[in-house]
């Protein structure tokens, strides 16, 4: 691989076109979306045939999953590992890093699937759940046993399947992006126990909620797929500290426009209901500012009611109002703001090319804005 990238130079650090708060997905995000989704369906299209031909009752997971995969998502993973390669002077045509794109993507989808078999959600991208999808048909066949515990049985299995696949792409990867990977997978699932322990504990601290913030989602999101990219390109090393620097603080804010969108998101947009995280106790940097601020009866709501299955509609409406009226709404976005003009400023110095930090510097202007 090319070892040679342009001397870093000053870029435009603005968000584009007046638009910070809500910019379009990048036109380099659309595009290696579509080459990544090419990838995963020739891979799952080959797997349903195959194991079809075995039995043709395994069409119907494998087909599940690559219809979850299918469904849309950002695909933000893919493009971060790509912009670091390139970054690091590697060919944006090398089918590897194609390959770690899809391996990133699949990856998300087997946690996407046991993350609604933990929270108990229904949809997922407009669609429903998997676990919920397989339950439905065992009601619709009338077959033996309890339709949940085999819905939830096929959405773990689906969702190890998606984990084998993820190995697949990535099994002639060099051995340091493989470790990188692996670091990737035990944290997001050590960010997931930390979600689960918090949302049952209830009354979490902000520093609670940002460790889950950094570990469920924030570098498996954005600081690892960075990394992924660079060892791809046989770079790491030297690249690690600068490109974390960009991606830590990104990541960070990646995950808070997320708890912002699970809160005050439109459902047609982020695919699942709005109030779900409210009902599920998700514990939050938003909830926990409000839980330092509010008093009298938004204090008793949210001490009493959030967490709750049952909480109604007008609940649901009560402590959004709550989360606005206490200001932890404008402190969130504030702080989405200041992270993103942390990682922004990280990468004027970073080591990679002119190309990668404009398509990187549009990369964080969209996840910060993002309305799905």
């Amino acid at each position: 691989m090319p070892n040679n990238p342009v001397n870093p130079s000053k870029v435009d650090l603005t968000a584009p076109a007046g638009q910070p708060a809500k910019a379009g997905a990048p036109g380099s995000l659309v595009d290696i979306a579509s080459r990544v989704e090419v990838r995963i369906d020739q891979l799952l299209a080959g797997e349903i045939e195959r194991w079809k031909a075995v039995d043709p009752d395994l069409a119907e997971p494998l087909g599940s999953l690559r219809d979850l995969v299918m469904a849309g998502g950002k695909r933000l993973r893919p493009a971060f590992c790509h912009w670091a390669f390139v970054g690091a002077g590697g060919d944006p045509s090398e089918p590897s890093v194609i390959d770690a794109g899809g391996a990133l993507e699949l990856l998300h989808t087997f946690a996407l699937i046991h993350d609604d078999v933990m929270d108990g959600s229904l949809t997922r991208r407009g669609l429903h759940a998997v676990h919920v999808d397989f339950q439905s048909r065992h009601a619709a066949s009338a077959w033996l046993g309890e339709g949940r515990r085999f819905g939830e049985g096929v959405a773990i299995l689906v969702g190890d399947l998606a984990f084998v696949y993820a190995d697949l792409l990535l099994a002639s990867a060099p051995r340091a992006a493989l470790d990188v990977f692996t670091e990737l997978r035990l944290e997001v699932n050590i960010g997931q126990y930390l979600d689960l322990i918090g949302t049952v504990r209830g009354g979490g601290t902000r520093e609670a909620a940002r460790r889950i913030c950094v570990y469920k989602s924030g570098k498996y999101t954005v600081e690892r797929p960075l990394h992924l990219g660079a060892a791809l390109a046989g770079r790491l090393e030297e690249m690690a500290e600068p490109l974390s620097a960009y991606g830590l603080p990104l990541g960070e804010a990646f995950q808070l426009r997320d708890d912002l969108l699970g809160a005050f998101g439109d459902e047609s947009l982020i695919g699942k209901p709005v109030g779900d995280d409210l009902r599920e106790g998700k514990p939050t940097a938003l909830v926990a500012l409000a839980r330092e601020r509010a008093r009298g009866e938004p204090a008793r709501l949210l001490a009493e009611r959030f967490g709750r299955p049952d909480l109604s509609d007008d609940e649901v409406r009560a402590l959004l109002e709550t989360l606005v009226e206490t200001g932890a709404l404008a402190q969130v976005e504030d702080q989405i703001d200041a992270l993103v003009g942390e990682s922004l400023r990280a990468l004027e110095d970073a080591p990679v090319t002119e190309e990668a930090r404009e398509h990187l510097v549009e990369l964080a202007w969209f996840v910060a804005g993002r309305d799905h």
